[in-house]
């Protein structure tokens, strides 16, 4: 049965080469901005409807939809997901458009084989998932039930290399203003509460405990209003700010030591401090599940990819994503893989790469890939209770348990 369905996904995919071709080229011709997609909402709702699926539009979100196909038997649900949106000014710089090719390749591939195999119980979901790029369209459609009675959840990413265990690290995000005290800052500056010395101040003591966090750990900020004059002892600044950790334990603990570098500074200088915490736009880590991980491996590999993970000199791409939400809600896969390119993410020259041809190759054999990882779920009970119990073990480690 492995060979005729690996045999089905294959010729499925390569059939449908041109036409999945077709529907990332015009995602990637026309970049919509987070929440705006509806272009590519409407592209591969149309695409899918005419593939056979029953679509839901506009599922939860204006922009979000879900498209699902049944075998005549009862069995696992395994959602494959579709991003969509782009970045301001430079497009598709993530490649998300790929990433829309991928899970509907996958989709259409699993679909293909269900109706070829009839005895396999299962049903596959396409989900597509708008504003990955800081809007958390994926928290808002677990919020909203999206993946209820689902259980496994596949996706991938275009990177420079191919990583099996990408680290998409949580990322929390904060809002600092600080308040002083305006004076003239040459006639009566021992008049002022400095609250630029003290955005400063916190910038350099986040700078400092830089050297004492783990290297799966980030701190960024910027100052992004530092006074009004410069003859006036600023009475008011502001700072944003974003934490990253590869676990939820860790997360939380760099919090509190990043609020720490904050207040410090406020004391130091008398200012007051706000702290403002973007609970909307913060994202959980990726628990990679290990065993879909590895089931991944083996058809990526027979396809011909080399995965790059432990090797010290390419270096994995360490980002955040709202698919980390998504794998603390289901076993989930989200692996990294090149698409022919030494430009990084968030680049003009990605953005070139991920509408290149040569991106075309190695966006099918994903697809290919994770149709057949949701095929062997629906097929092998003990595969798919393997994957659930790695989660069980996955989220307690990620507690800190």
């Amino acid at each position: 049965m492995d060979e005729k369905l690996f045999d089905v996904v294959n010729k499925t995919i390569d059939n449908e080469a041109n036409f999945l071709n077709h529907i990332s080229q015009e995602i990637w011709k026309f970049p919509e901005l987070k929440f705006e997609e509806k272009f590519a909402h409407d592209l591969l709702t149309n695409a899918l409807e005419k593939k056979g699926f029953t679509v839901e539009r506009n599922f939860i979100l204006p922009t979000a939809f879900r498209a699902e196909f049944s075998s005549q038997k009862k069995g696992p649900a395994v959602v494959v997901i579709c991003e969509y949106d782009a970045l301001p000014k430079i497009g598709h710089a993530c490649g998300h458009n790929l990433i829309a090719e991928s899970g509907l390749g996958a989709g259409i591939a699993i679909k293909a084989a269900l109706e070829e195999f009839p005895e396999i119980a299962g049903k596959v979901i396409v989900l597509g998932t708008p504003a990955e790029e800081g809007g958390g369209g994926k928290v808002t459609l677990i919020n909203g039930g999206a993946f209820k009675a689902v259980d496994a959840a596949l996706m991938v990413h275009p990177a420079p290399d191919d990583h099996l265990y990408p680290p998409f690290i949580g990322i929390k995000r904060k809002i600092i203003s600080f308040t002083g005290q305006e004076a003239h800052a040459s006639g009566y500056p021992w008049e002022g509460l400095n609250a630029l010395d003290a955005a400063v101040g916190a910038y350099n003591n986040l700078a400092l405990l830089r050297q004492h966090i783990k290297p799966t750990c980030r701190v960024h900020a910027i100052i992004t209003k530092g006074g009004e004059a410069a003859n006036i002892i600023p009475g008011h600044t502001e700072m944003q700010l974003f934490y990253r950790a590869a676990m939820t334990c860790d997360l939380d603990d760099l919090g509190k030591r990043v609020d720490a570098c904050i207040t410090a500074a406020a004391v130091a200088t008398g200012c007051e401090v706000k702290i403002d915490n973007d609970t909307d736009n913060a994202y959980k880590s990726l628990m990679t599940n290990k065993v879909l991980a590895e089931r991944y491996k083996k058809y990526a590999e027979k396809l011909g990819t080399q995965f790059d993970d432990g090797n010290p000199k390419k270096i994995p791409f360490m980002a955040s994503s709202d698919m980390g939400d998504v794998s603390h809600v289901v076993p989930s896969i989200h692996p990294a893989y090149s698409i022919g390119t030494r430009a990084c993410n968030h680049s003009v020259g990605f953005t070139k790469a991920s509408g290149a041809p040569e991106a075309q190759t190695t966006t099918l054999i994903t697809a290919k890939s994770m149709a057949m990882v949701a095929l062997d779920l629906m097929c092998d009970k003990d595969l798919l209770q393997e994957a659930k119990d790695q989660f069980q073990r996955d989220l307690a480690e990620d507690s800190g348990a």
